[in-house]
């Protein structure tokens, strides 16, 4: 009996022992609370805002003119260095004079001639005024006098004409630049025999400074654009010339004016900025790409990534306030700015809006806020 005794009581205490234990490793593994989850924020601040039109553009000279001869001749001689900047007035080609110079003389010959042939009827009609009136000459004697006097005056007026036209000409056998600016290469040689009319030119001048940029806009955005103008006056245009890097050129030009019809076959309306080349960067026919600034402002950007989408077509977000809980939050949204939105309500600057992690959270729920860095690449 007392064996049976000493066995029951041996079970208990081991039992009772593997039940304290399994106590002890609950109690163990019991939870201690949740941590709060970590969340990257953005604290807002207002930000300089450039609005702008994005628009291809195409390069085209200020003044371009095509050096042609006036008159015909053969090219003696050419002044100019090919490439090289030219001023206007400057002599560029020396056409053959000779035959110009001897209508010059020749003109100049037939003036003094008329001019002598009216000397000699001043003198006759002298002559007549006395004899006409001592009734020595008839009247009608008198007035063919008179009359050839007259021609010979109008003839001396066509002579001075001639002569006139003769300088013109022999001043055309120097062909001068109409223009300043670069001048092309020469389309022809000395010994070449040049007319009047001919379709091919000596050179073109071109001035690089400063240059038109001519933009393409829709005619349904244009009007947009032509709203803005009408309002802030002349609006600054910056340039892409190198797509691959986005390098932006070092000259800001201006709006000057777009087109009051729209191209019926493009459906677009052409707009022509005036930016200044004082290095000759730009060059006619070259591609760029037009930043049309419609607009500057400090406003509050919040980034695409921050917002959700609600059923009824607004965007929220989640702020964490100063007791590091979570808030729900609609905005009312202005335009788009790169990769964010420009803010007009729902929040304010200095809150803090969870960019990465609103997912694992609800409104009212604490966080564990640190800032956001753009070059992360977390999830949303």
């Amino acid at each position: 009996m007392s064996r049976i005794v000493y066995v029951t009581a041996a079970f208990v205490a081991l039992f009772g022992l593997a039940a304290c234990s399994n106590e002890s490793e609950q109690a163990q593994g019991a939870p201690q609370g949740m941590p709060a989850p970590a969340v990257s924020v953005v604290t807002l601040t207002k930000q300089p805002v450039v609005h702008e039109m994005i628009l291809p553009g195409r390069v085209s000279p200020s003044r371009q003119s095509q050096v042609r001869p006036q008159v015909d001749g053969v090219i003696t001689e050419r002044l100019f260095e090919e490439g090289a900047y030219v001023e206007k007035g400057q002599q560029l080609y020396q056409i053959d004079e000779a035959r110009y110079l001897a209508q010059l003389n020749s003109t100049r010959a037939d003036l003094k001639s008329a001019q002598a042939n009216l000397k000699t009827l001043e003198a006759k009609a002298r002559r007549y005024d006395d004899l006409v009136a001592q009734n020595a000459v008839s009247k009608q004697e008198y007035d063919d006098v008179i009359a050839q006097k007259d021609q010979a005056q109008a003839a001396i007026s066509v002579a001075e004409a001639a002569v006139d036209v003769a300088k013109v000409n022999m001043g055309y056998t120097k062909v001068y630049a109409p223009i300043s600016g670069r001048i092309s290469r020469s389309f022809v040689t000395e010994g070449t025999l040049v007319t009047t009319n001919q379709a091919q030119q000596l050179a073109t001048i071109t001035q690089l400074d400063p240059v038109f940029i001519d933009m393409q806009e829709s005619g349904s955005a244009i009007l947009t654009l032509r709203q803005a103008m009408s309002k802030q006056g002349a609006m600054d245009v910056e340039l892409t010339v190198d797509e691959a890097t986005g390098e932006r050129y070092g000259q800001t030009g201006s709006v000057k004016f777009s087109e009051v019809t729209v191209d019926e076959t493009t459906g677009s309306v052409t707009l022509r900025a005036e930016m200044p080349n004082p290095d000759d960067v730009l060059l006619p026919g070259l591609f760029v790409k037009g930043h049309v600034i419609t607009g500057r402002e400090n406003a509050l950007l919040v980034p695409q990534r921050a917002t959700t989408r609600q059923p009824d077509g607004s965007l929220s977000v989640y702020v964490v306030n100063q007791n590091n809980e979570v808030e729900g939050r609609t905005l009312d949204i202005g335009k788009i700015y790169r990769d964010k939105y420009v803010v007009k309500g729902g929040v304010s600057e200095g809150e803090r809006v969870i960019v990465t992690g609103y997912q694992k959270v609800k409104p009212g729920a604490k966080v564990n806020p640190s800032d956001w860095q753009p070059s992360s690449r977390g999830s949303r």
